[in-house]
């Protein structure tokens, strides 16, 4: 089986850290430019420790990656485990209002992915920035970007960076 573009999954991947393991309150994760990728998921990996608030999750779009005219990007669907520890499977969801709000079960550890193409941006407005949005709660969380194919380069060495307008 050959991939797009060159012959490694480095080479068709670009991982960004959207925010770094925290418990959510006035946390902002970082903004990345799609422009240069065909699609984009966006993996949230909560830990849950005893007396849990779920964290909303939300996405936001923005014409730079420094939030510029920052608003909301709908989406219908995401993928959930809510006990990794437990089972590998994640299940599609259906997100209503645009968000979803992390379990809430003590102790557990729980994995979420949001599937994105840049076409769901408002690209008429010139919008070609994404990030995911995090609710203040009682857990720590992580998000990471998964930029797939890069228009542009096809090798690890020249992979677009993600981060810069």
């Amino acid at each position: 089986m050959s991939l797009l573009r060159g012959s490694t999954i480095a080479d068709n991947l670009q991982v960004v850290e959207g925010l770094a393991p925290i418990t959510p309150s006035s946390s902002t994760p970082d903004y990345i430019s799609l422009k240069d990728y065909a699609s984009v998921e966006v993996l949230i990996v909560v830990d849950n420790g005893a007396t849990v608030t779920g964290s909303a999750i939300t996405l936001k779009q923005a014409t730079a990656v420094a939030g510029t005219a920052e608003k909301a990007l709908p989406f219908t669907r995401y993928f959930a485990n809510l006990n990794t520890a437990a089972s590998t499977v994640l299940v599609n969801t259906t997100a209503t209002s645009n968000t979803f709000t992390t379990a809430t079960g003590n102790t557990l550890n729980l994995m979420y992915r949001i599937p994105m193409q840049p076409s769901m941006l408002d690209a008429d407005g010139g919008f070609d920035c994404l990030r995911a949005g995090t609710g203040d709660a009682v857990n720590a969380v992580v998000g990471v970007y998964y930029l797939c194919v890069p228009k542009y380069g096809g090798n690890a060495v020249l992979m677009p960076a993600g981060i810069t307008d």
